[in-house]
């Protein structure tokens, strides 16, 4: 398992930011800074790995306190990740499979559907922005990516990622529908992926598939099933993440940052 090493905010500025999930996993016995935005503060954990700076928001830490994923403040941790001068996200989200993928194996957001309803899930209030969604993800770090899981002979997949409203699952009707279109569902992944646009960053989305989504079997999807399934691939993604950071070019080679390029009325 790769190794991280606990530093201060002022030690250096991040590369690149993990925004975590449920089963973030964080430096032994680091501790939290806190960082303020004007949406609000958010907890980081800056770290050192295979030569790279690294700060990592669990998405869905308050203290001790676990926030629902329609309650997450997105823009604080979107804002917050671009404060420290970051330009690349790596997300990590758990999903149920729409299409059969295997239990506990890894797929690679390329496309997304949105069916939340009461998310804030823009920076501009007061005009008109039109962000390019052509390529939600950013390309240079989903290769790099592939290339790690091809090089480990690990099988994975890429499709649509549909993000609900949560926090309750989805019914059977409902995955019926969405399965029409889209790969495998989550709660967390969006206005994430858009905040991120907005601001000009690149962003990938790396997920564990937890569950077969509500139909797809005879079972009835749990929380717990989804928890377990996190802790016991924790590491292995860990080792995937290390592996692709210490991989992606210093230098961005994609349109990412053009994303706002004439958007704006």
């Amino acid at each position: 398992m790769q190794t991280l090493k606990d530093m201060s905010p002022e030690e250096s500025a991040p590369d690149i930011a993990i925004i975590g999930g449920v089963s973030t996993f964080l430096p032994r016995d680091s501790e939290s800074s806190l960082l303020e935005t004007p949406f609000g503060n958010v907890n980081a954990y800056f770290t050192k790995g295979n030569g790279r700076n690294v700060v990592i928001v669990p998405r869905h830490a308050d203290g001790a306190k676990h926030v629902p994923p329609h309650r997450i403040n997105y823009r604080a941790i979107v804002m917050a990740i671009k404060q420290l001068g970051v330009e690349r996200i790596i997300s990590v989200n758990s999903v149920g499979t729409m299409k059969n993928h295997p239990i506990g194996s890894i797929v690679l957001a390329e496309d997304f559907l949105d069916f939340t309803r009461n998310r804030i899930s823009t920076f501009y209030d007061d005009i008109t922005a039109h962000v390019d969604m052509t390529e939600p993800y950013c390309p240079q770090i989903r290769q790099t990516f592939k290339s790690v899981l091809k090089k480990r002979k690990m099988g994975f997949s890429e499709g649509v990622y549909v993000c609900t409203e949560g926090p309750r699952f989805e019914t059977r009707a409902e995955i019926r529908m969405m399965s029409q279109f889209g790969d495998f569902v989550g709660m967390t992944g969006v206005p994430e992926v858009v905040l991120a646009k907005e601001l000009k960053l690149c962003y990938a989305s790396v997920c564990t598939v937890t569950n077969n989504a509500c139909g797809m079997d005879e079972k009835k999807v749990t929380a717990s099933e989804v928890v377990n399934i996190l802790q016991e691939k924790r590491e292995l993604l860990f080792d995937v993440i290390m592996e692709a950071i210490e991989q992606i070019p210093e230098n961005r080679n994609c349109h990412c940052s053009e994303s706002m390029t004439d958007a704006c009325l």
